[in-house]
């Protein structure tokens, strides 16, 4: 599956626009990681465990996204975006969507 940010995918031509593409994950914080971020945010530096888990659920988004545009046929996704959200406190979404297409 080819995926692009960019609207268009070098050498080759777009014949068919299937839809949008969408694949999206919400996590929570852990107490245990909350713990160690408070520390952290006293000595100040990146908080690796957030980090991580950010990371991984825009990796689980872009998966699904790619299962998705896979369902409708697509040979890629271009003009692909990600976008994060609050779903309440201490829970987030990751969002990650483009348009499935078929390729020449």
């Amino acid at each position: 599956m080819i995926v692009s940010n960019t609207e268009t995918v070098p050498n080759k031509e777009i014949t068919e626009i299937l839809g949008i593409a969408r694949g999206s994950t919400v996590r929570a914080r852990n107490i245990g990681r909350d713990i160690f971020a408070g520390l952290k945010n006293i000595v100040g530096g990146e908080i690796e465990e957030y980090t991580k888990l950010q990371a991984e659920s825009r990796e689980q988004a872009m998966q699904r996204m790619m299962m998705d545009a896979q369902r409708l046929g697509a040979d890629a996704i271009v003009n692909v975006r990600l976008t994060t959200s609050m779903v309440m406190q201490g829970c987030s979404e990751i969002l990650a969507y483009g348009t499935a297409v078929k390729l020449k």
